[in-house]
């Protein structure tokens, strides 16, 4: 059964060769690499641990003597497969205002700017569903793998900050709250990041304003001084992750955060097969399969806000 079709478009002069869709969350977390990417996973791989104990200097002697202990764990990443499949009847465009786009024969075409507007529509859509899942999925739904903060919510190790609803008012102190969670041997580390949520992040950017307190905020500028810059909090870099739920963070190094997925091509490619010379009928299929998942290293190395 071919997935149903509403055109509901009208015909005003020549086509400009543009079709407008709601504005999608881009995959900004994998597209300014914001974590680790392990493509070429087919199955699964594993993520090696190692620690020490801090006590590993010691007095000289005259002999070997053990010094620490160091302990070699690991985790699995394993992403999972998905598939997108849509079926669309070229019938259904034929009384569309770019009928004639399809040619004149019984055996007509899919209009070709729209085989394009979806492609690009369908990657978009896997783009923001693949940003909300690294963040907030949860594998017993459909479509989705565990995310971030599900792992770290069920991991004894994580550091976790009790979190509130955060507004100008407050963000500082709540940010602050994570600051101080951080060990102190990450603190300082070049890849440190506080991922943030969009809510977070806006509350910060007017905080940083004076609340629109006239010459106030950063250089005097008022919260007018931001320009989606990069923004930091007592020397920790923030990265606004849009696949994380309102009122969350976690704070973590971008190397012990890891996304796998198989051929990094696949979440990329979207085949539109005509099915006429197939099975004679007046279909055309949308396909795109992937794998996709996430695992962090070091669980007492994460804190988060949840």
């Amino acid at each position: 059964m071919a997935t149903t079709t509403s055109i509901t478009t009208t015909y005003a002069g020549q086509f400009a060769g543009k079709y407008i869709s709601a504005a999608l969350l881009s995959g900004i977390t994998l597209d300014k690499g914001g974590i680790e990417i392990k493509p070429n996973i087919k199955f699964k791989e594993v993520i090696k641990k190692l620690a020490t104990d801090s006590n590993v200097i010691k007095d000289a002697t005259c002999d070997f003597v053990d010094t620490g202990a160091l302990t070699l764990t690991e985790r699995v990443i394993q992403p999972k497969e998905f598939q997108v499949n849509l079926e669309l009847c070229k019938k259904d465009f034929r009384s569309d205002w770019e009928a004639v786009e399809m040619g004149y024969s019984a055996f007509d075409n899919l209009p070709p700017k729209f085989s394009d507007y979806l492609i690009g529509h369908v990657s978009g859509l896997v783009a923001e569903k693949t940003e909300n899942n690294i963040w907030k999925g949860v594998n017993g739904n459909a479509g989705e793998f565990d995310g971030f903060t599900v792992l770290a919510a069920a991991d004894g190790d994580v550091i976790d900050v009790a979190a509130a609803t955060v507004t100008s008012v407050n963000v500082v102190a709540q940010l602050g709250a994570i600051v101080d969670a951080i060990p102190a041997t990450l603190y300082g580390k070049e890849d440190l990041h506080i991922y943030i949520s969009q809510n977070i992040a806006r509350a910060y950017v007017r905080a940083l304003g004076g609340f629109a307190a006239t010459n106030s905020g950063v250089d005097a500028k008022s919260h007018m001084w931001y320009g989606d810059g990069a923004l930091t909090f007592d020397g920790v870099k923030l990265f606004v992750a849009n696949g994380l739920a309102d009122n969350r963070a976690m704070a973590a190094q971008k190397s012990n955060l890891f996304f796998g997925t198989g051929l990094l091509s696949d979440s990329n490619e979207v085949k539109v097969i005509d099915m006429a010379d197939l099975d004679g009928s007046q279909n055309v299929r949308v396909v795109m399969r992937f794998t996709a998942g996430v695992q962090y290293g070091i669980g007492s190395e994460i804190v988060l806000y949840s």
